[in-house]
């Protein structure tokens, strides 16, 4: 899986950035109650279990919503990257294809490779739940 976005504060999030852990990214919109929820869940995932993996917020909404998406991070306080998705990502094409709804959560293993997919709201327990049975499996990816 290769991907690339800018974060709100200039930097890279990608497949190099997060390598060598899991990693929990969660799709969200600002407009979404649900996606609030979730990104506060992983907030306290990235809390309780740093620095065994990264967390990081993509935003599926335009680029002229970023002053929404900023107060979005802002008003959380979120612990972790936040990057508004391209074009494609928003259609739910190119690197996570299918995946256009909100909230939604994929965990990367340390390679990469996607290891576990859920539409809708997930808490942080079930997260935790998740990551400690790819833990134990190795992580190999998603068929």
């Amino acid at each position: 899986l290769s991907f690339s976005y800018e974060t709100l504060d200039g930097r890279e999030l990608s497949t190099a950035s997060l390598a060598g852990r899991f990693s929990v990214i969660g799709f969200v919109a600002t407009y979404d109650v649900a996606s609030q929820a979730e990104a506060r869940f992983l907030a306290g995932l990235l809390r309780d279990h740093t620095p065994r993996i990264n967390a990081a917020l993509l935003v599926l909404e335009a680029s002229e919503n970023r002053p929404l998406v900023e107060a979005f991070a802002a008003t959380l306080k979120l612990p972790y990257p936040v990057a508004l998705a391209d074009a494609p990502t928003i259609a739910g094409e190119g690197p996570f294809a299918g995946l256009h709804h909100v909230p939604s959560v994929v965990i990367l293993d340390a390679e990469g490779r996607e290891a576990f997919r859920h539409v809708g709201l997930i808490t942080q327990e079930a997260l935790e739940e998740v990551l400690r049975g790819l833990e134990r499996e190795g992580a190999r990816p998603a068929r």
